[in-house]
């Protein structure tokens, strides 16, 4: 069992945030943290992330999504929703795959389940952006020179791991709310796939946001995700329904 730095606040339903590559749960700290108000909200570095040290080993989503699971029966103690944002949407995915029963519903922001859905995919050798080396060396265990060896485990995961594919996501049936950019890191055509492939999901394009929306309008995302969590459970009602009607 991998031991991760967390953090646990608030009291009720329990929600889990999953921060993105190269990052840490620092993500959440201008938007989502603020759920704590009516949720029991925990989030956690992952391994060779933020605070918690590297292993010895490969960054794959299998392990990801292991330590997630990990994370859920020893911190959580249970089901929890799972609010992850860009690869830690990709371990949402995961993990729902692999414990359908430990996750009530999903919030996917800026997610792709496949590397093909991004403008550009990780690599080990392109220079990572100067302001998240510095994040990393801020936190990171490890030192900053360990950050390379986290980027080429990221960038072998990427090029090796068999991607999931729309058929895959059809055994998530639980209520998901998709979360993304109008110019995102992320395809809208991508986005779009799967949309169609989860069989109850909904979707929020904000205006005017980047792949960086949570600091961009982490107002605007924390109000949609708020209002998915108090009616995920309540199938939704249109006037017109098409796709939902199995007409799309």
């Amino acid at each position: 069992m991998t031991e991760f730095w967390h953090t646990a606040s608030g009291s009720g339903d329990p929600v889990v945030l999953l921060h993105g590559g190269f990052s840490d749960s620092r993500d959440f700290d201008t938007s989502l943290t603020a759920l704590a108000d009516a949720y029991r909200v925990f989030a956690y570095d992952r391994r060779g992330h933020g605070r918690t040290p590297d292993r010895d080993g490969p960054l794959t989503m299998s392990v990801l999504s292991s330590d997630a699971v990990d994370f859920l029966t020893t911190q959580v103690g249970g089901p929890a929703v799972l609010c992850g944002y860009s690869a830690g949407g990709t371990v949402a995915l995961h993990t729902a795959l692999r414990r359908p029963d430990l996750v009530r519903a999903l919030v996917l922001i800026s997610t792709a389940y496949s590397v093909d859905g991004m403008l550009f995919a990780p690599s080990a050798d392109a220079p990572l952006p100067p302001p998240v080396v510095a994040r990393y060396a801020e936190v990171s265990p490890d030192g900053a020179d360990h950050l390379p060896v986290v980027q080429a485990k990221i960038a072998d995961a990427v090029a090796t791991e068999p991607a999931l594919i729309p058929s895959d996501l059809a055994a998530i049936t639980c209520p998901t709310l998709l979360v993304t950019a109008d110019d995102d890191l992320v395809t809208l055509s991508h986005t779009a796939s799967l949309l169609a492939a989860l069989p109850d999901a909904r979707l929020a394009v904000l205006p005017a946001t980047s792949h960086l929306l949570l600091l961009e309008a982490p107002e605007q995302a924390t109000s949609l995700i708020r209002t998915f969590l108090a009616g995920a459970s309540t199938p939704p009602k249109t006037l017109m329904p098409l796709r939902r009607a199995g007409r799309g």
